[in-house]
C-alpha cells in the first residue's frame, strides 16, 4: 500500500511539474485550401474554391471581343442574396486579384474614389504644377464586373431519430457587361451542395 501510494503521489508531482501539457492549447498551421470544412454553410474553402473556378470560367472565354487589348473594368461588388452575412467583397477581391495576374485586363479603383478627389484636391491647391497630378485624366472603365450569391438551406424533420441533416445549396453568379452598350459579354456561374449529419442529441 505505501509503495502504492508514494508511486501515486510521484505522478501527481510529475504531471503538476509538467504543467499539465496535456490540457494546453495549440495552434497549427493549415492550407485553406486543404484544410477540414468547418461549416455547411459558407467557408474558407468556397471562397478560394469560387475564386478560382470562376476566374477560370472567365479567363476560357473569348473576352474581350475582337482585338480589343488591356480591357478596364470596374469591380461593382456581388450582392449578397443569402440569409447569412457574407464578406462577398472578398470573392471579387480574389477574383479581381487573379484576373490582373493571369491576363492583362485592367480595373478601376472605384472603391478608393473618394480619397482620390481628396487626394487630387490637396495637390491642386498645395503642389507645384509640375508635381501635382493632372486632374481630369482618370480613365473610364469599359466594362463591370457583377454578380450574386444565392443561398438554399435545408434541415430534416423531428422523424429522424438517429441523426439530424443540413443541407446548404449555394450558387455563385458573376457576369461582364459593357457599360457603352449594356449587353452581357459573359456570365458564369458555379455552385456546390453541402451536407452536414450530426447526432440528433446536442445539435
Amino acid at each position: 500500500m505505501k509503495t502504492s501510494l508514494t508511486l501515486c503521489a510521484m505522478a501527481t508531482i510529475l504531471v503538476l511539474t509538467s504543467g499539465c501539457s496535456m490540457f494546453r492549447g495549440s495552434i497549427d498551421e493549415e492550407d485553406p485550401r486543404s484544410a477540414s470544412m468547418l461549416t455547411p454553410g459558407y467557408d474558407q474553402r468556397d471562397m478560394l474554391t469560387w475564386a478560382d473556378m470562376i476566374t477560370q470560367d472567365l479567363l476560357a472565354h473569348p473576352f474581350p471581343a475582337g482585338s480589343e487589348t488591356d480591357p478596364i473594368l470596374v469591380d461593382m461588388g456581388i450582392q449578397n442574396r443569402t440569409k447569412t452575412h457574407i464578406d462577398t467583397k472578398a470573392i471579387t477581391d480574389t477574383i479581381t486579384t487573379k484576373m490582373m495576374n493571369e491576363t492583362k485586363v485592367r480595373f478601376v479603383n472605384a472603391s478608393r474614389r473618394d480619397d482620390l478627389l481628396k487626394e487630387q484636391g490637396f495637390q491642386l491647391e498645395n503642389c507645384t504644377p509640375e508635381t501635382r497630378s493632372a486632374i481630369g485624366k482618370q480613365l473610364g472603365a469599359k466594362y463591370m464586373i457583377t454578380g450574386s450569391l444565392v443561398e438554399i438551406g435545408n434541415s430534416s424533420g423531428k422523424e429522424v431519430r438517429v441523426s439530424k441533416k443540413k443541407d446548404v445549396y449555394y450558387q455563385l453568379t458573376v457576369e461582364i457587361t459593357n457599360l457603352e452598350t449594356g449587353l452581357i459579354e459573359v456570365r458564369k456561374q458555379r455552385d456546390r451542395l453541402r451536407r452536414a449529419s450530426k447526432p440528433l442529441i446536442g445539435w
